[in-house]
């Protein structure tokens, strides 16, 4: 399966202990999307 990110806009949710958002927003802009939001939340 392959997603096009191109000219996308991302809201990237991340996790403390888990992928962080700078990473999944990292991953979303080399793939050509705009990053809007980086947030990190703690599910525990």
């Amino acid at each position: 399966m392959q997603v096009d990110l191109q000219g996308k806009k991302v809201i990237a949710i991340g996790e403390r202990d888990g992928v962080q958002a700078t990473a999944i927003a990292a991953v979303a802009r080399s793939a050509g999307a705009e990053v809007l939001l980086e947030l990190n939340q703690c599910f525990v």
